[in-house]
């Protein structure tokens, strides 16, 4: 048997969070850690959901007991109202958030192809 290649590694990572996750909410995260400082509108746009679907998604990874987060609020992502117009959120990881990105990058540059 093989090892586990960098995608399945990634997955398993996320599942290690927490098993509910969906793929729309790691879609988001990796959004996120590719553009911190995005806007839930421009989540939306790079991740080709509708911009209630990308809220929602990134939602999950808010802080335990914020208002904003949803279940499974993993403590990876917080949002801060947007200083250029003051009403949409604008999206930044946690440290925590910053650990885990750490961790797929590590996973990414280890990658061991699935065919050989």
């Amino acid at each position: 048997m093989r090892p586990r290649d960098s995608l399945l590694e990634a997955l398993s990572l996320f599942k290690a969070l927490n098993p509910t996750i969906t793929v729309n909410e790691i879609v988001s995260f990796l959004y996120t850690c590719e553009n911190e400082g995005l806007s839930v509108q421009e989540l939306a746009y790079v991740s080709r959901m509708t911009e209630p679907t990308a809220s929602r998604s990134v939602r999950s990874f808010g802080p335990p007991g914020s208002e904003w987060a949803r279940a499974p609020a993993c403590g990876l992502v917080e949002a801060f109202l947007n200083p250029n117009d003051g009403r949409g959120r604008v999206l930044h990881l946690t440290a925590d958030g910053r650990a885990v990105r750490e961790r797929l990058d590590a996973i990414i540059g280890q990658a061991i192809p699935i065919a050989r």
